[in-house]
């Protein structure tokens, strides 16, 4: 390897390392809100779940998204230092600021704006994935709002005395495992596992059981439903405190599932640019993805307390109840997502969650003044970004 690609592989895991200290709210802030765990407590617990990812998220579909956002004949290694520097500046100057913006969107932005900066023209870009990323700012938060007000409303609902919730929640089982059946992959030739047993690739084959942890969650809230009438109040809440310990643990799995990803289509870009004979987005490198959680995972460790506040308390008032609704909405959307290999903000789609909570409750329960001013941050993430790293290009042209 070249000295510069060394430099590069380290400075994507710094990135990596920020992207999970800048991020850690996004796991942590409803867990710390509503006091179910001290924050030193939920940093641990997050950086855990981040790391646990690795056993799980084992298609990469996302790193290729990533990967192929500038056109193959427009990657250099400059291009990708350039990429790098900008999402880091931009990512230090918006933790430090408190603004949670998408450290996804500042990496994505940084990498166009320094292959528009080689090139010349926005030809270098591949239109597709940065159509699609850049209309999930809009659609992550949304689905996180819509999924989080569903799962509130049906929390509500539930608390009812009478029949009508527990058919409904019985109903929603049976579905789902009706949903589930005809989701998995189960053509023996298709299934790429290390297990001789038929049941286990089955069970543990990438995709399934993506798909199956998905449906476990929606069962648990279902059987969960049905007690919530025979509940008081109190025992409710000590009930809520308790899964809110699960759906922190679910999204923080997401979050490491998605993000680390991200940093994984750099490094395995930057390689191929290096030695396009020896590596190829068909074949992941194996240190890169252990090395990519775990430098999320440490990032995570060390918090982002500025972030946490705007998450926790800013947007709206967060209940271990609304923190449930909220975590597992987060945590459904960036699963799905991750599914269909594209890339999205973690920021994002919490913001969305947190959101669809508090309009259960009622539209004023969110401030929206603060909401309007978190969209503006996401809206100029990748333009900013793709600006410092053509600057940051230009500087790098100048010495090589």
């Amino acid at each position: 390897m070249s000295t510069f690609l060394i430099v590069i592989i380290a400075l994507a895991l710094v990135f990596d390392y920020i992207n999970g200290f800048h991020d850690a709210a996004n796991s942590i802030a409803t867990v710390v809100s509503t006091k179910v765990l001290t924050p030193f407590q939920a940093v641990l617990w997050a950086a855990l779940f981040n790391f646990v990812a690795y056993f799980i998220f084992k298609d990469h579909g996302v790193a290729n998204t990533i990967a192929k956002t500038v056109k193959s004949d427009f990657i250099t290694l400059e291009v990708i230092f350039s990429g790098l520097i900008a999402a880091i500046i931009w990512n230090l100057f918006t933790w430090w600021q408190g603004i949670p913006s998408s450290s996804s969107h500042t990496l994505i932005g940084g990498f166009a704006g320094a292959g528009i900066a080689h090139s010349g023209s926005f030809d270098s870009v591949n239109s597709g994935p940065v159509i699609q990323i850049a209309s999930f700012i809009f659609l992550a938060p949304l689905i996180g709002m819509i999924m989080a007000f569903v799962i509130s409303l049906w929390f509500i609902y539930s608390f009812r005395k009478g029949w009508g919730p527990k058919i409904f929640s019985t109903l929603v089982i049976i579905c789902v495992i009706v949903f589930l059946w005809f989701m998995l992959e189960k053509d023996p030739a298709k299934l790429k596992s290390h297990y001789d047993n038929y049941i286990l690739k089955v069970i543990f084959h990438s995709q399934n059981f993506k798909w199956i942890l998905m449906s476990l969650i929606i069962v648990v809230i279902a059987v969960f439903s049905l007690y919530l009438s025979s509940l008081n109040s109190h025992r409710a809440n000590a009930w809520f405190k308790r899964l809110q310990l699960v759906s922190s643990a679910i999204f923080s799995i997401g979050h490491g599932g998605n993000d680390a990803q991200k940093v994984m289509g750099i490094i395995m870009a930057a390689l191929i640019a290096h030695d396009p004979i020896k590596y190829s987005l068909n074949h992941m490198v194996g240190w890169v993805p252990f090395a990519c959680y775990t430098a999320i995972a440490l990032g995570t460790m060390s918090g982002g307390w500025k972030i946490v506040k705007t998450m926790g308390t800013r947007i709206t008032k967060v209940t271990p109840f609304e923190g449930v609704a909220a975590e597992t909405a987060g945590a459904l959307t960036l699963f799905i997502t991750e599914s269909l290999k594209i890339p999205v903000s973690t920021t994002h789609t919490i913001t969305g969650a947190i959101m669809g909570v508090g309009a259960t409750k009622r539209l004023s329960a969110v401030r929206w003044g603060v909401t309007v001013n978190l969209i503006w941050a996401w809206i100029l993430t990748i333009p900013v970004s793709g600006l410092l790293a053509a600057g940051v290009y230009y500087v790098v042209h100048l010495f090589t």
